[in-house]
């Protein structure tokens, strides 16, 4: 299953990768099913994650072998839900028939959950092994992600199925009848070829759309600023004269906006005088709007405030608004539960712990509004929605990536942005310190993108579009439903067993 995210990215082998464990479940207990989902986790979570040791060395500046027992105690904390799964899977599902259908909708449950438990992280969901394949992804725009998910383990579900009646394999002492593996064939064909036709009739609709919308030309600014260098005193000013000198070379495409990444600025933007004077006089070379993501703080009574920001300026270099992060990185902008472990530090180079800002807030601009999120915040889809409901016509993803290197995370984080402009129609602006920025239109093609670890400049017309998805109106109803249900059969099966 790992292979089939970035890199390689071997997106077939998502649908046959959950065989081997569901093999490996026939016929055994639900406490020996959750050790087997465990150690199947593990081997995915250290192999699919494996870059997490490298960003603490790299970012934190941890000794390698706390950084290995942090990379084996996160990877072991997401096979707990693999476990999960593996073992209520065995519980509720005693037939091939309840295998076939209880597969898929106890994945998507368990999904769900990840996304939320202990502040969520839903990285890598298996859906999104599927970014390449527009017209496999468009409805995601009805489900989200999990819709595609739920597909892609019910076609594991109806393979492993198909697999127990030709080696004449029983599931529970149950053998798949004729009429069950004929009528999985049936269904797992029909089904799709309806979401290849709904890709297909989306795809040219949303192509309409666009064609008949008005656009804005955008530009982003990808500085390449190395890691050790970001937060150095001594390279303040050639940070900022590298995105004023890039940003300046877009004059001539004439973009109605310039974006620069998460805390482009290496200073409090609008508190250190000299730098922020810089700053806006040099922006003035172009006729331009800019969006700049800086740290922020603010002076309480009793405290200060610190946030994770980006400042929308006009032309004029006047504050037509601000966005505060608000889903905050765990360990890296913030300590969980600090009043009880006070002996663990942040990993980020930054004074305090960061505060979360106004959820769904959206920033007024040209007559319409841009959603902003700032670096994992992307890969949350209930963040992105909220925006799309609070008029954003435009998704924009601020990160800085330079602390993966050249591993598959900068890769991995790229791919689930995809489905954030699919599941809400919404053209996606991405601007990444050292990559990869690029542009995403409302049917999930990538318009244009950056190699990493490369000066970049790229420009793009981008349609402005105000339709209003299933998704984007009713969110994660589909994911939540099969929560219920499964949270319903398993109270049945253990309190009426029979």
């Amino acid at each position: 299953m790992t292979c089939a995210f970035p890199k390689p990215a071997i997106a077939w082998l998502a649908w046959i990768a959950l065989i081997p464990l569901l093999a490996a479940l026939r016929n055994q207990s639900p406490k020996t099913g959750f050790l087997l989902g465990l150690s199947a986790g593990f081997a995915h979570y250290l192999t699919l994650m494996y870059w997490v040791s490298g960003t603490m060395r790299t970012f934190g500046h941890l000794p390698w072998a706390l950084c290995i027992a942090v990379l084996i105690l996160f990877s072991g904390y997401l096979s707990l839900f693999l476990a999960g799964f593996s073992a209520a899977l065995l519980h509720i599902c005693r037939t091939p028939l309840r295998l076939l259908v209880g597969v898929p909708a106890l994945w998507v449950s368990v999904d769900y959950l990840r996304s939320f438990l202990f502040t969520g992280f839903p990285w890598e969901l298996i859906g999104y092994s599927q970014y390449k394949s527009l017209h496999l992804i468009q409805h995601a725009d009805l489900f989200g992600v999990y819709g595609v998910s739920f597909w892609i383990v019910g076609v594991n579900a109806t393979v492993f199925l198909l697999l127990l009646g030709f080696f004449k394999l029983d599931w529970n002492g149950r053998t798949v009848s004729k009429k069950l593996a004929a009528g999985s064939i049936a269904a797992a064909f029909l089904v799709s070829a309806m979401i290849w036709e709904y890709g297909s009739w989306r795809i040219k609709q949303v192509d309409q759309a666009v064609s008949r919308s008005g656009s804005v030309r955008v530009t982003v600014v990808q500085g390449n600023i190395a890691q050790p260098k970001k937060w150095d005193l001594a390279f303040q000013d050639e940070t900022v004269d590298i995105y004023l000198r890039l940003s300046c070379s877009a004059r001539g495409s004439s973009p109605d906006l310039v974006v620069w990444p998460e805390t482009a600025t290496p200073f409090y933007f609008f508190n250190d005088k000299k730098l922020t004077e810089k700053v806006l006089n040099g922006i003035g070379c172009i006729a331009a709007d800019f969006l700049i993501g800086s740290p922020s703080f603010e002076l309480r009574e009793d405290s200060t405030r610190f946030y994770n920001s980006a400042y929308l300026l006009d032309t004029e270099s006047k504050v037509l608004g601000k966005y505060d992060k608000v889903h905050l990185v765990p360990f890296g902008e913030y300590v969980p539960l600090k009043k009880w472990l006070p002996f663990l530090g942040k990993i980020v180079e930054q004074v305090g712990d960061f505060e979360p800002g106004e959820r769904g807030r959206t920033l007024s601009w040209n007559g319409t509004h841009l959603g902003v999120q700032i670096c994992y915040e992307i890969i949350f889809p209930e963040l992105s929605r909220t925006m799309a409901r609070n008029k954003a016509a435009f998704l924009v993803n601020l990160t800085n990536d330079a602390w993966y290197g050249y591993s598959s995370a900068p890769y991995q984080h790229f791919s689930m942005t995809i489905f954030r402009a699919v599941e809400n129609r919404r053209p996606l602006i991405r601007s990444a310190n050292t990559g990869i920025s690029g542009f995403v239109d409302p049917a999930g093609r990538v318009l244009m993108s950056s190699p990493l670890f490369k000066e970049a400049v790229l420009t793009c017309s981008l349609p402005v579009l105000d339709q209003t998805t299933w998704y984007t109106r009713y969110g994660n109803v589909f994911a939540a439903t099969c929560l219920l249900g499964i949270a319903a059969l398993v109270l049945a099966r253990t309190f009426f067993p029979n």
